[in-house]
């Protein structure tokens, strides 16, 4: 180095520094909100039906419950990561929780449908801060245990879900669907619990020049892990690239070309103004370097979303009582017309489809992970294009749910990889929006076209989206497995070896 010392990044100290118990507790904070996004979500399956047949809902009233819900995440999304982009991880997922425990809680004692549709918007709003938990866990994680750390992370998604069927299995039948909502709203309160614990990520603390903050926080992970930091000066990855370029050019040096230099600039005097005015945060994710990955992004997360959700609303509307489609099916005629030992054991799904993607993440890749457990849902609902047995039903439902599962962790682990921490927490949580827009479509296909008698056309629906998801994620840029995250735009160009 010019002036003879070392320096390292924040990626080479996490690296040095290894999982440990540090990162297990930043786990622990994360996976909570996970499970309270999950559980919130879950309870849609539920609430939906009950308040149906205690207001006298009409099947586009009922399915507008859980719509809503993902309009506030559409909202919430896009917003919150902006806001954490701009003023840290922390202040995003804190405000994020503080709405979602009170929007839950008070939806609880909703006196008529207007109020629950308001309420659940607001919860919706609140849950659209996720992304900026899992990119908050994520930038804490060294390299080369990225995937599986990820996965784990997951995992408590499933443990939502599973806890939330299993508490409506219990609380439904003789509590109803206000003290489901009043319970399911405690794992955010958790959040506001234990906030004042958490700490800053270093990556976005570096990227704003607060170098000794985040040298502090590095520090405090070394002692807690019980290791120690690399030698040398902490640097951003910026300071090393200019570093870097100082050396003299060689034969073997990559020189831009006058067009490369003018792309460059422009790509910096937008991620510039996007420090300054949240619009221009956009504007980055469509500069010509980020523009593919993100278009292919946000179809791959519509796809997902709009497959996930309705696999799980299927689940509950094929096995429902009410079911005037089939009228040789035992009708029951009571409120509580959910099959809830058939959602219970569609739930545990999810947790083969994490060992799925536990198993190929690392091994094969994220982008053929994603691609083969898409296809493979295809695959499962294909006989559901026509009426089967409640057994059948629910058993092909469990494959499909395997696969989308496995196919959403992957995702979620892709998609803060491919953006630098300029813009990041922005980039994932659009394309959550975009993704939420899918949940916002998915009931009026899952809940109205089955409750109109169109379920070959709702599950065509399904199939063709799942099956244009799956051709985008052949088309992503490059993979990153292994690779270590960047913090600007002009370093996350796709290597020249990528393989499309």
């Amino acid at each position: 180095m010019a002036d003879g010392k070392s320096r390292f990044t924040v990626d080479k100290a996490l690296v040095a520094m290894g999982f440990g118990k540090f990162q297990l507790y930043v786990l622990a904070y994360a996976g909570m909100g996970w499970v309270a996004e999950a559980m919130e979500m879950m309870l849609l399956s539920f609430v939906g039906p009950a308040v149906q047949s205690l207001w006298n809902l009409s099947a586009r009233e009922e399915s507008l419950i859980t719509s809503v819900v993902f309009a506030g995440m559409l909202i919430g999304a896009y917003s919150w990561g902006i806001v954490s982009d701009k003023h840290g991880r922390r202040k995003g997922f804190i405000i994020t929780a503080v709405v979602t425990f009170i929007a839950g809680f008070l939806s609880a004692f909703s006196p008529n449908y207007m109020w629950l549709i308001i309420l659940r918007c607001l919860v919706g709003l609140g849950l659209g801060g996720g992304p900026v938990l899992a990119s908050w866990y994520l930038e804490f994680i060294p390299a080369p245990s990225r995937g599986t750390w990820m996965v784990v992370f997951s995992a408590f998604w499933t443990v939502g879900t599973i806890f939330e069927a299993s508490l409506a299995w219990v609380v439904m039948p003789s509590l109803g669907w206000r003290w489901l909502l009043a319970l399911s709203s405690v794992p955010s309160s958790l959040l506001l619990l234990f906030y004042r614990w958490t700490s800053e990520s270093p990556r976005y603390l570096i990227l704003q020049g607060r170098k000794a903050e985040a040298l502090s926080i590095l520090e405090k992970i070394a002692r807690m892990n019980g290791t120690q930091l690399p030698p040398g000066v902490l640097s951003s990855e910026l300071e090393t690239e200019l570093e870097d370029n100082k050396n003299l050019p060689t034969e073997n040096t990559h020189l831009l070309k006058p067009g490369e230099i003018g792309e460059a600039v422009a790509v910096s005097k937008i991620v510039l103004k996007a420090d300054k005015e949240p619009a221009f945060s956009l504007l980055a994710l469509l500069s010509p370097t980020l523009i593919k990955r993100t278009l292919l992004l946000w179809i791959v997360f519509f796809g997902n979303a709009f497959a996930y959700y309705g696999v799980v609303l299927l689940t509950t509307e094929l096995n429902n009582s009410h079911n005037r489609c089939y009228p040789t099916e035992k009708q029951l005629g009571n409120s509580n017309d959910v099959n809830y030992k058939d959602v219970f054991i569609a739930s545990f799904a999810e947790f083969p489809g994490l060992l799925i993607s536990a198993a190929m993440v690392d091994r094969l890749g994220r982008k053929v992970s994603m691609a083969s457990m898409l296809f493979t849902c295809c695959i499962f609902l294909l006989p559901l294009l026509s009426h089967q047995s409640p057994f059948i039903t629910t058993a092909l439902l469990f494959g499909g749910r395997i696969c989308i599962s496995a196919a959403f962790t992957v995702v979620y682990i892709y998609a803060p990889e491919i953006y630098p921490t300029a813009v990041r927490t922005t980039g994932v949580g659009v394309a959550s929006s975009v993704g939420r827009i899918g949940g916002i479509l998915c009931p009026l296909v899952a809940v109205g076209l089955v409750h109109g008698c169109h379920q070959t056309i709702a599950v065509l629906l399904f199939e063709v989206v799942i099956l244009v998801s799956g051709i985008c994620v052949c088309l992503f840029p490059f993979e990153t497995s292994g690779r270590d995250l960047t913090d600007s735009i002009s370093a996350s160009k796709e290597p020249p070896s990528a393989s499309v």
